[in-house]
């Protein structure tokens, strides 16, 4: 219901929530279930950041994210909460492949990010060789060093100092730019793999590590997703917020915020509003642009550009895929220089229910560019954003081409779409966790604001809804608390 007041009750507190991601609805929600008027601001024209559908050759599509990590129930009861728990579903078991320089094949599944639990499962005898698996299958006797005391330490440092280079480059480095879109030598192992680093002390190996967090995982696929698309849940928690009364301002782009008698002022595109409690659930530069201005020194905690990605969707007529040649599809390793694209994903085979939509024949295929090098002169690495839509569609002709193994023509094509996420993936770089720390301390420093995001909470539906609501719900007791 609206968050009305009744003749003779208190007046609600207010809060502002200035970005409509999946953080900012997130954080509103949480806020106005604690009976908070609310108000979100959301510069572009539509809320859910990459989280959203949009309309190829007549299908919704997900334009962005199409699953979410199961290793917690974060977001499965957040769908629960919002009524689409029955809608919950699993990809198909087949998994992905490998597209390697000289071939093509599965991708071994017994790892966590491509760190084999068992080096010398044949899968991956098979995708790095036989002298390759017993340099990472040493693992288990080599001692651990100083490594895991490292203040700072990458993924790609851990996996190339335990298991080899091969390990790193045939197997990590390929999931870890699906994922990631960065490079395993500038990834923080702490952000991206949480528990790994404790886990190695703990069994006394790379490998014992890695077959141990798996057994912990809960059953069934590491990920899901939701009947009709990710994007479904965006649409509904825009519809709950509709439902629970909380304004939600899209073209609202928030130039400045200030606080006065103990207030924020928040200046809009939407006009000027005041409001006790607020959230920011921009982008990070977006944050530090806002909050500089009376934060001094906040602007030295300004990150680093995101790897900029661009995914092209295709909807095609080609039969000799109902065969789901390379399974849910590919992720590309280094050195398979005839292919620009990082990784392909099969939609069609991967979701039962899309393939269920689109019928015999037609399929989806989505082709994603751009990962960071880990290189620091080249930081952001390779940006296809600013190619134009046709140049990306005819690279991704020719990639899904190469990677299906099946010739992919302008006459098979539906319908197609490009879409570009600048900075929508934040690299959970080396020293993360301390510059998080830094910027919570010193915005810690205002009473009664929050701040919520990938950029902080880190990449994945699971980290940034688990950490707006943790921070909505502490803003929301700020606000029952009389100011200090």
């Amino acid at each position: 219901m609206p968050n009305r007041q009744h003749a003779g009750q208190a007046k609600a507190a207010t809060a502002v929530v200035v970005g409509g991601g999946i953080a900012g609805l997130v954080s509103a929600r949480e806020l106005a279930l604690q009976g908070i008027d609310v108000t979100v601001f959301e510069a572009s024209g539509h809320c859910g950041g990459c989280v959203r559908r949009h309309d190829v050759a007549g299908f919704l599509l997900d334009a962005g994210a199409e699953s979410f990590a199961t290793r917690s129930k974060a977001v499965s009861d957040l769908a629960e909460e919002l009524g689409l728990g029955d809608e919950l579903v699993q990809p198909d078991p087949a998994g992905a492949w490998l597209q390697l320089p000289e071939s093509a094949r599965p991708l071994p599944k017994s790892g966590i990010l491509g760190i084999p639990a068992d080096p010398m499962e044949p899968g991956v005898i098979a995708a790095i060789g036989r002298a390759a698996a017993l340099r990472a299958a040493a693992d288990k006797v080599l001692p651990l060093g100083n490594l895991l005391g490292k203040d700072r330490l990458s993924l790609g440092e851990l996996v190339r100092t335990r298991m080899g280079h091969s390990v790193l480059e045939r197997l990590v480095t390929p999931v870890a730019a699906g994922v990631y879109s960065a490079d395993p030598d500038v990834l923080d192992v702490d952000s991206v793999a949480p528990g790994l680093r404790a886990s190695v002390a703990s069994h006394g190996s790379l490998q014992a590590a890695v077959g141990a967090m798996r057994k912990a995982a809960p059953a069934g696929s590491a990920v899901a997703g939701i009947n009709g698309g990710m994007g479904r849940l965006t649409e509904a928690l825009l519809a709950d917020l509709a439902q629970r009364g909380v304004s939600v301002r899209t073209k609202a782009r928030v130039s400045a915020v200030s606080k006065h008698d103990g207030e924020w002022r928040v200046e809009s595109a939407a006009g000027t509003f005041q409001a006790q409690g607020l959230v920011i659930a921009a982008d990070g530069g977006s944050a530090v642009d806002l909050l500089a201005p009376g934060l001094p020194g906040f602007e030295g905690l300004r990150p680093e550009p995101g790897p900029a990605v661009a995914l092209v969707t295709l909807v095609l007529d080609e039969p000799e895929l109902d065969a789901h040649p390379r399974g849910t599809g590919l992720l590309v390793a280094a050195g398979a220089d005839r292919i620009r694209a990082k990784a392909l994903t099969h939609a069609t085979a991967k979701w039962p229910w899309l393939a269920a939509q689109t019928g015999p024949g037609t399929h989806v295929l989505r082709l994603s560019y751009g990962r960071a090098t880990g290189k620091p002169e080249s930081a952001r690495g390779e940006d296809f954003t600013g190619w134009a839509d046709e140049a990306l569609y005819r690279q991704a002709l020719a990639d899904a081409t190469e990677l299906m193994g099946v010739p992919v023509a302008d006459a098979d094509i539906l319908g197609w779409k490009v879409v570009r996420w600048t900075a929508a993936l934040p690299s959970a770089t080396v020293g993360h966790r301390d510059r998080v720390a830094a910027v919570r301390e010193l915005a810690g420093t205002w009473e009664r604001l929050q701040l919520a995001g990938a950029w902080l909470a880190g990449t994945g539906l699971v980290a940034v809804v688990t950490d707006a609501r943790a921070r909505s719900r502490q803003l929301a007791a700020e606000l029952a608390a009389p100011p200090s």
